[in-house]
């Protein structure tokens, strides 16, 4: 193996190794996710929407405040309209 060779080699040792590293960080990150209401667009709920729904893609308008969605943990308030009880 020449110099050129050693050198492709260890650089694509090191990006393997960097991948791999950033990887199971990454994976040993857990989201919280929480419910969050009126953000669904109709149909699109992940689940029971309140009376005359059962379960996921059941709300019949967009925003519906009983519907919900799951997102990260602190972002449902950000959203407009969003809100962490049905209303």
């Amino acid at each position: 193996m020449n110099k050129t060779q050693s050198i492709a080699l260890s650089t694509a040792i090191v990006a393997g190794l960097t991948l791999a590293s950033t990887s199971s960080i990454a994976a040993s990150k857990k989201v919280t996710m929480e419910k969050c209401y009126g953000v669904a667009a109709a149909g699109q709920n992940d689940c029971a929407a309140g009376p005359g729904t059962s379960c996921a893609g059941t709300s019949k308008t967009d925003d519906q405040k009983n519907a919900w969605l799951y997102i990260p943990e602190g972002t449902c308030e950000k959203l407009t309209g969003g809100s962490l009880e049905a209303m």
